[in-house]
């Protein structure tokens, strides 16, 4: 059986050996048995159902949560010249009707479902007149009523087992703790399955986590180092979301945004571009992220604090899935705290959830505030031991400087006690560097014995005590108090000088080894560069054929085979037939397009595919001509140049490249349909309008009225 499954790997997929539970999960299913699968992000689950579906009689049967999910792998296996369609609510009755047709001759082998059109009766009727090879249960985890992915059509899969018993069924998830398996094992009757859990550990994904100081200003220089990679940046609340993708366009980045309270369509839209196109940023509430099967993600960024180590773990996984150097950053700071509890706070579920709720933020602020190795701390959460320190997160790369901080932490607590534990850092900090203002002379502040004890130290050190004090639970935020601080009962040792307390030094952004504490890394960059120019060929040739084919450009091939091609020079079809993650099926379609790429003789020039490509980015994702210019590195003129040629082309609307007001764009337009048959040059019409419209800006209008004559 295994021998068979190599030979599908190979032939199908392109690859030449599995990897890690890999063979022995596709053993077990194909020969009949259940299984449960715990991958992480990015360790080839879907292969898991994929090869034992090819070698099993009869149709298997996929359930996905999103239909963004299935059409992506539907596309992915059709590349693969493997018959696989979703049924979901995107196709007419007719559709419904050719497809249940199509499916009843044998004619597909992989059928994509979502839970709640499964489990209609008249879909499982259905399905018991056909030869069943398998039933996947992707992203299993969403049958747990612990979890923020909690699908309540998921509970009704366990019927499964009792309507086909002689169906293999595996469940798979890449997030799940040992109450969520044991939830997954009850509810979908897996009791006899045999589990494979696989490490939790993401060895490409570097860690970095600083505290927030200027997070714009951050962040812009972490992504100055990334620029031209695909990323997410994750915000607690819909309307940072839509101000940090806004700031990110205004600084020359292509960003969007994605939240729960943008349109279907705008949410749907955004997410097929940043799917289809390259070096998108998608600025996101974690309503973006189940099934963004991408691999070639480079960064996940936090700007706020995720509420638990599991939504950490699950949202930085998202980067780096095709295996290569990926990074995960997140800044965080107090106010990310009070926020959360605040949530917590007044969020639904009885006391119990609430107080499981807060012990997992407070493991999110460990990690946070740890001295030790990042990916320890993370792994060990998820009851997985790590030996020794990765040497692949910021504790390790940079080393971590900790002081004694025994009588400023004394200060500081003495502040919040003798303030009345009702104020918040701020004003604590005021009172312990000694400032002369209102605030702290209405309250009768200057007279408390802590005024000004704190001098020697700047506001930032003070900060940093505060934030650690509340992590190691020394203090604590009183949320009916508006956020005050007040002391815990665990800070009295301290206070009564029974222990002594070491503390993490915050670096400064130039004493950081290894880049900037924004984040450098080494996933900064993929390819070095004397390789960039043929990177960039073989990404632009990627490009043209994802777009002939209507697929993302990673269906076609992902970033680590088009490296591999990059790094082995494959010459011929049978050396390119070696190179990991090319099959019979792509080799045929492909093989001669991306030798004649590494011999050299690409048939246009990259670069300039790859500009007008980059600026059609660019005004899609709202920049104005002049910020593209600067972008780009080139003339204004250049831009409208390159605008009207792509509106010309169909590539771009007119709206799209310009921000015009109604009433000018209607000016413009009749100006130039005034006369009898063909459109006037735009130095016949440039008079008219002199300074008020810019020479470009007629250009583009020009094409769009053309090119809807051509229509």
């Amino acid at each position: 059986m295994l021998e068979q499954a190599q030979r599908v790997l190979k032939d199908i997929f392109g690859y030449d050996s599995f990897r890690g539970r890999q063979g022995a999960i596709i053993e077990c299913v194909a020969k009949g048995g259940d299984a449960l699968v715990l991958m992480p992000t990015g360790g080839g689950k879907s292969l898991c159902f994929q090869v034992p579906a090819l070698l099993r009689p009869g149709l298997a049967v996929v359930v996905s949560p999103l239909i963004a999910l299935m059409e992506d792998q539907v596309a992915t296996l059709d590349e693969l010249g493997v018959a696989a369609a979703s049924l979901n609510s995107t196709l007419s009755a007719e559709q419904q009707r050719e497809l249940a047709g199509r499916i009843r001759r044998g004619e597909v082998k992989m059928l994509y479902l979502a839970p709640e059109r499964l489990v209609q009766q008249r879909m499982l009727d259905f399905l018991r007149t056909l030869d069943i090879a398998l039933f996947a249960i992707d992203e299993a985890h969403c049958v747990s009523q612990w979890g923020h992915d909690f699908r309540p059509e998921y509970l009704q899969l366990g019927q499964l087992a009792e309507l086909f018993p002689h169906v293999p069924r595996i469940a798979l998830t890449a997030t799940a703790d040992m109450r969520t398996r044991e939830e997954i094992v009850t509810r979908l009757h897996l009791q006899n399955a045999e589990r494979f859990l696989s490490s939790f550990d993401r060895p490409n994904i570097f860690y970095r986590i600083v505290p927030k100081e200027q997070p714009r200003k951050q962040l812009l220089a972490f992504l100055g180092e990334r620029r031209g990679n695909a990323g997410i940046v994750y915000c607690l609340s819909r309307k940072k979301v839509d101000d940090v993708a806004a700031y990110l366009c205004d600084q020359g980045f292509p960003a969007l945004p994605y939240h729960a309270g943008l349109p279907a369509e705008t949410r749907a839209s955004n997410q097929r571009r940043f799917l289809n196109e390259e070096g998108l940023i998608m600025v996101a509430t974690i309503a973006f992220g189940m099934g963004i099967d991408k691999p070639n993600v480079r960064f996940v960024a936090h700007l706020d604090l995720p509420k638990s180590l599991e939504a950490y773990y699950q949202e930085t996984g998202r980067a780096g899935r095709d295996g290569l150097p990926a990074d995960a950053w997140m800044a965080y700071g107090l106010q990310d705290m009070v926020m959360l509890k605040q949530m917590l706070q007044n969020s639904e579920g009885d006391e119990r959830h609430k107080r499981i709720e807060q012990h997992k933020l407070d493991a999110m602020l460990a990690l946070c505030e740890e001295t030790r190795c990042r990916r320890q701390i993370l792994l060990n959460y998820f009851d997985e031991e790590l030996p020794q320190p990765c040497g692949h997160c910021d504790n390790c790369i940079d080393g971590v400087q900790t002081w004694d901080a025994t009588e400023p932490a004394r200060q500081a607590l003495s502040a919040v006690y003798r303030t009345g534990q009702r104020y918040g850092v701020g004003h604590l900090v005021d009172v312990l560097l000694g400032r002369d203002n209102e605030k702290v002379r209405s309250f009768g502040h200057e007279k408390l014995a802590v005024y000004g004890v704190g001098k020697a130290r700047s506001e930032s050190e003070w900060r940093s005590l505060f934030r650690q004090l509340v992590a190691r639970g020394l203090a604590d935020i009183d949320l009916e108090g508006y956020g005050g601080l007040r002391l815990s009962d665990s800070c009295r040792p301290l206070l009564r000088g029974e222990v002594s307390l070491e503390l993490r030094r915050d670096l400064k952004p130039q004493t950081t080894s290894k880049g900037s504490s924004s984040g450098g890394s080494p996933a900064s960059q993929l390819v070095r560069g004397d390789e960039r120019e043929q990177w960039e060929a073989l990404r632009a040739l990627r490009r043209k054929l994802a777009e002939e084919h209507g697929v993302p450009p990673y269906v076609i091939f992902p970033d680590s085979t088009l490296l591999e091609m990059l790094r082995s020079q494959p010459s011929s079809l049978s050396e390119m037939a070696q190179v990991s993650g090319v099959g019979a099926r792509k080799l045929e379609r492909y093989g001669e397009a991306f030798l004649e790429v590494l011999g050299g003789a690409a048939e246009a020039p990259p670069q300039v595919t790859d500009l007008r490509h980059e600026l059609t980015s660019l005004a899609r994702a709202g920049m104005t001509p002049a910020q593209i210019a600067g972008q780009l590195n080139c003339s204004e003129k250049n831009v409208y140049s390159m605008l009207a040629e792509a509106i010309g082309r169909h590539q771009l609307s007119l709206e799209q490249a310009l921000d015009l007001p109604e009433d000018l764009l209607a000016e413009v337009q009749d100006a130039f349909l005034d006369g009898e048959g063909e459109l006037p040059p735009v130095s016949a019409i440039a008079e008219q309008f002199g300074s008020r419209v810019p020479e470009g800006v007629l250009y583009c209008v020009r094409a769009a009225l053309a090119a809807e004559f051509e229509m």
